[in-house]
């Protein structure tokens, strides 16, 4: 396993992080903790959680994991999403926050969390009550790093923005989507990673299944994310997709290559990511994306690959800067 700096928090973290959403749901606790053990095994030391998987019962799981091994490991987690039906039972206000973290510091029997993600942008609460709320969880120690998950260039760059112009604590990490077949984050999302120093975990490297081949027969009774999760559909639902999958397993048999595996190597081997983030619902799937720490994904190897799927249009919409980007500031 080799280790990468994680932005400027001075973290070491593994290249491959272990995510946890199965933990307690399509995982049972027995199966959660061997996979956790297989995974420090390797070398991973970065293991991604959040509030809402299985209903709080994947921190629980992983706060068992992590017991003995406490200061070795780097834990994330993270809040905004419903939890139940009150009306603020959601989004990024300081109580909705306050709570949810309390919450989750008791589950993960820990006295404080590495990495704090807001999971999703609210356009309701007032960002800067959102920044206080994590600099004073900052400082009482309860979260040593922030972080935010889903969000845009412009709504990070404003956070950091409002955080630098308060003197609050501002953001660390992000973690964006990531993967052959969604590379929306090239365009503004990673250039802004590189320029503001932060640290970038990526999830989702085998678009929730897709990049294995295992749609290609549409069986859709098979136990997969594709067929239970109706937002995972509708995430993957444009044709393209479906092609560059194709097009990728193929060019993954010819190089005798496990499609999975390559997937995951090609989306960590971006010079901007230091952690992508592989999920399992059993030892026999971890296995496989483990197998990614094997691969080295040189310039070639990785221009070859990317050329299977569509280069996303540069932010400005000037396809001439996309196709001679080295010219832009000669003409």
């Amino acid at each position: 396993m080799q280790y990468k700096q994680l932005g400027t928090t001075g973290l070491q973290v593994s290249q491959l992080c272990f995510g946890t959403m199965t933990f307690g749901a399509e995982a049972s606790k027995k199966e959660s903790h061997e996979m956790f053990s297989l995974a420090k095994e390797k070398g991973i030391n970065f293991f991604d959680c959040a509030n809402k998987y299985a209903n709080g019962e994947s921190e629980r799981i992983l706060g068992e994991c992590i017991k003995d091994c406490r200061d070795e490991v780097i834990i994330t987690t993270k809040a905004a999403s419903r939890v139940n039906s009150d009306v603020n039972s959601i989004g990024l206000s300081r109580k909705h926050l306050m709570l949810e973290l309390e919450k989750s510091l008791k589950r993960l029997n820990s006295e404080y969390i590495d990495i704090y993600y807001l999971h999703y942008f609210d356009p309701y609460t007032n960002m800067e009550d959102t920044m206080r709320f994590l600099d004073d969880a900052v400082k009482q120690g309860k979260i040593l790093y922030t972080g935010v998950s889903n969000w845009s260039a412009w709504q990070i760059m404003k956070a950091i923005h409002i955080s630098k112009t308060n003197f609050l604590q501002t953001i660390d990490c992000i973690q964006p989507m990531y993967s052959l077949v969604k590379r929306q984050a090239e365009v503004e999302i990673l250039p802004l990673a590189l320029d503001q120093n932060l640290g970038v975990m990526t999830y989702s490297p085998i678009a929730s299944g897709l990049l294995t081949g295992k749609y290609f027969e549409k069986n859709t009774n098979e136990v997969a994310r594709l067929n239970e999760k109706k937002y995972y559909k509708q995430r993957y639902t444009d044709d393209s997709y479906n092609e560059t999958a194709k097009r990728f397993c193929e060019f993954a048999k010819q190089k005798n290559y496990n499609p999975s595996s390559l997937a995951i190597s090609w989306a960590k081997s971006n010079p901007s990511v230091a952690s992508t983030i592989i999920g399992a619902r059993n030892k026999v799937q971890l296995v496989q994306s483990l197998k990614a720490i094997d691969i080295s994904i040189d310039k070639n190897l990785r221009d070859q690959i990317s050329s299977l799927s569509p280069t996303p249009y540069p932010a400005s919409d000037r396809l001439e800067e996309l196709l001679d980007s080295n010219n832009i500031l000669r003409n």
